[in-house]
């Protein structure tokens, strides 16, 4: 019981650190606000506390202003889906808690990026894309973060320089579980339609291409 209460805590608390960092669109929040609510209602059964009945939208019901008929219904409704909730888990195979040997005490991780330099033969503008990529679900799991090279071998905002600082925030424990994490930084160059081009009547400036790509592991 102490493991499955530990693994359901871990999972609020991510949530919970997802949901305060308002960065979640609306669809997101309101399904995530679904699975707090469901896994706390799972949560209070296992540990044989009082059932809480909920409106649709996830909000406590208040029984001065519900009637007695819409209260049993909802008690009705609630117990049906936790007891649902308990025979899917009992068929699920019991969940590896070995992982989270490796995971410290905070539920949320971060990763912190310092830019010092970026050598690469362009000859024009380039924007830098960084971001962290899953290789095996072969899918971005952040924002970008992006930084503006200038054509001189500087950062486009010269006061920015030796201060290229970035932290991917709100790396949860399923984050780290994965198998492999890279940080990736894709490279587009801003500028002429071709390098070749040397006659500023023939082309066209500010024209974004993609250039090159680089990565490393870092989990």
């Amino acid at each position: 019981r102490f493991q499955q209460v530990q693994s359901m805590m871990c999972d609020l608390m991510e949530w919970r650190s997802q949901l305060l960092s308002g960065t979640l669109p609306k669809d997101e929040l309101k399904e995530l606000k679904q699975k707090v609510t469901s896994k706390i209602d799972y949560g209070n059964k296992v540990l044989e506390l009082d059932l809480i009945v909920r409106d649709e939208d996830g909000n406590i019901l208040d029984p001065d202003k519900t009637s007695v008929i819409s209260l049993f219904h909802a008690h009705e409704e609630a117990t049906n889906k936790i007891t649902e909730r308990i025979k899917e888990e009992m068929s699920k195979d019991q969940p590896d808690y070995a992982s989270y040997s490796r995971m410290s005490s905070s539920p949320t991780h971060s990763l912190y990026v310092f830019v010092r330099n970026f050598v690469c033969r362009i000859g024009e503008d380039a924007e830098l894309f960084m971001s962290l990529y899953d290789a095996q679900k072969s899918t971005i799991i952040s924002e970008n973060y992006l930084v503006r090279w200038g054509s001189r071998g500087f950062p486009k905002e010269i006061d920015m320089l030796n201060n290229l600082k970035v932290v991917f925030t709100d790396l949860g424990n399923k984050d780290l579980s994965r198998d492999k994490i890279y940080l990736v930084c894709q490279i587009v160059r801003v500028g002429r339609m071709d390098l070749r081009d040397s006659n500023s009547k023939k082309y066209t400036q500010g024209l974004r291409r993609p250039f090159g790509v680089a990565g490393t592991r870092v989990c």
